[in-house]
């Protein structure tokens, strides 16, 4: 996706929590709402080297997020690379132990509750905008507060008003960073409710979307206008697969079709690693730069389907080098570096070659939350 210009929003911050019996019965209810468990503890991602401790990593880029302002639109509205990285920090942070990075993560976003506070979540049909629902949902999962599930149904539900003919979300634009977007937040909804629709919904939008958009070598081109494996859009697919087939119910009726979407997807990345353990911009070209938000992504989608049983043994080694080449590119401050700015399509290789590397850019920040945090899951 292309950049946005951001603006600083500042939320107010205080800490409330339901009663810890409300938040048991919602831990009690949510647990029956798993639908894969994972089964295995690979040796891959044991005895890391230096540098490399997930929590230790997640520690530091969660220290280098929080401080930051909200990252908003031109228009003051919330968008998506601020989202992503929220959500990552709130999963890893409650892995890891750190209540209060929990408590002042979901502080941080306490005004959305407010008529004011409120305004900052646009309310525009358009899925950089809807996603925001992911985070109020998350919240709810680990604290037990209405308020945030029903902000989060919300846009769910607002997502899916006068569906197309097909049944898919007005939003539909066939774009591949389109099935993190629409796929996060539905199958959140499905966790935070386990209403049938949720997963109904997300599974008859990816399986759309791969059966239109994935070639034959298992990846996906930026767009019909863009034939190009863009590194970063691959790797919002990936991670929305990852997501996806972490809670759909194994006996859905589109849950075959999803995962051999996914395993084709993932032997592909195996065959195109860099030496570096790095995925590369443009995931086919060995002329292309190593590229970090794409890495961490494809990374997140190995280390869940590693632990959840669906790749074998193989794929944890692949992983274990993306989580250590990542590890390579945070710098002291929890930066990261070597990030692809905010990308248009255009069917011009070299455009893709000469875009510019951010560092610290939400869209690399985030995925290496999601990493640590799976990592981290039990």
């Amino acid at each position: 996706m292309a950049s946005q210009p951001a603006t600083g929003f500042n939320l107010a911050m205080h800490k409330s929590f339901l009663p810890a019996a409300a938040v048991l019965l919602a831990a009690i209810f949510l647990a029956g709402c798993a639908a894969t468990k994972i089964t295995t503890a690979p040796t891959a991602f044991q005895n890391l080297p230096p540098g490399c401790d997930p929590k230790s990593v997640g520690e530091k880029v969660g220290a280098n997020f929080l401080p930051r302002k909200i990252y908003c639109n031109a228009d003051g509205f919330i968008v998506y690379p601020e989202v992503c990285a929220a959500f990552g920090a709130l999963r890893f942070a409650d892995a890891a132990g750190d209540s209060a990075l929990v408590q002042n993560l979901v502080a941080r976003y306490e005004s959305i509750l407010t008529p004011a506070g409120s305004q900052a979540v646009s309310t525009n049909r358009h899925v950089d905008f809807h996603v925001f629902g992911v985070l109020p949902l998350e919240i709810y999962l680990l604290n037990g507060d209405a308020r945030y599930r029903d902000f989060g149904l919300r846009l769910a539900d607002d997502q899916w008003v006068n569906p197309r003919a097909d049944g898919l979300a007005q939003e539909t634009r066939w774009w591949v960073d389109d099935c993190f977007m629409i796929g996060s937040l539905q199958i959140q909804a499905y966790r935070a409710t386990h209403d049938a629709k949720y997963a109904d919904r997300v599974a008859t939008e990816l399986a759309a979307y791969l059966d239109k958009l994935q070639q034959p070598n298992g990846l996906f081109y930026h767009a019909d206008v863009s034939p190009h494996f863009w590194g970063r859009g691959n790797g919002w697919f990936a991670a929305a697969l990852a997501e996806v087939l972490r809670s759909l119910p194994p006996d859905h009726p589109k849950y075959a079709r999803l995962m051999t979407g996914y395993k084709t997807m993932m032997a592909s990345l195996k065959k195109y690693q860099a030496p570096s353990g790095l995925w590369r911009q443009l995931v086919d070209n060995d002329q292309a730069w190593d590229e970090t938000s794409c890495t961490g992504m494809f990374t997140y989608a190995l280390i869940v389907g590693v632990k959840h049983g669906w790749l074998d043994t193989s794929y944890g080694d692949v992983a274990r080098r993306g989580w250590i080449g990542l590890c390579g590119k945070i710098d002291a401050s929890g930066a990261v570096h070597d990030v692809c700015v905010g990308t248009n399509q255009k069917d011009d290789t070299q455009y893709y070659l000469d875009r510019p590397r951010a560092t610290g850019d939400l869209h690399g920040q985030a995925p290496i939350l999601w990493c640590a945090w799976a990592l981290l899951e039990k």
